[in-house]
């Protein structure tokens, strides 16, 4: 049965308003994930869909190649955003959105936040390491002794919050954080 069946042209003209504007802004939104304009779009067409889609569908709908669509799914794929789904008797490759936003949310922030923490930290430890050696050089500098100790203090400062990012980023891969952050009811 056709889910827009009972449906009038008025009604259904409404609904595709209401939805494009969702699709638009969620479009817009994305560049805080950092996808494109067009992948976010994709995001939100495949939102709205009730079943899985292959490229070629999406490309249809979206009125754009199979090329673009794929990259766009890789995109949303590698942000856990979109899955590959299996269908019997379908030998094209499937795919649908994650529809837990909150889940969504906690493996961007996971993925993003854990190569930023990696980063930083080793830069600030070899920041360290590069001071310390300066010093030992010159162990009788006083300047040098009190602006040396002033930057570490600095870096260690930031090292102490890159160690309490990872702590919260655990909470997120844990789901501890809904026991501190819950989750919104679902309306009845």
């Amino acid at each position: 049965m056709d889910h827009w069946d009972g449906i009038t042209e008025e009604q259904f003209g409404t609904i595709q308003k209401a939805r494009k504007r969702v699709i638009e802004s969620i479009g817009k939104n994305m560049d805080l994930y950092g996808v494109t304009l067009s992948t976010g779009h994709l995001y939100g067409m495949m939102f709205f869909q009730d079943k899985p889609m292959t490229l070629d569908e999406m490309g249809q709908e979206m009125g754009m190649s199979k090329t673009s669509m794929s990259t766009g799914v890789r995109t949303l794929t590698d942000l856990k955003m979109v899955h590959q789904v299996w269908e019997k008797g379908n030998r094209k490759d499937l795919y649908e959105v994650e529809t837990d936003w909150y889940q969504s949310f906690a493996d961007f922030f996971d993925t993003k936040w854990r190569k930023s923490i990696e980063m930083n930290v080793h830069a600030l430890r070899k920041s360290i390491a590069e001071l310390q050696r300066l010093l030992e050089d010159d162990q009788n500098n006083e300047a040098l002794k009190t602006l040396i100790a002033a930057d570490i203090g600095k870096l260690d400062e930031a090292i102490r919050y890159y160690l309490w990012l990872g702590r919260l980023i655990d909470t997120f891969e844990t789901g501890e954080i809904f026991k501190l952050v819950p989750k919104e009811e679902t309306r009845s």
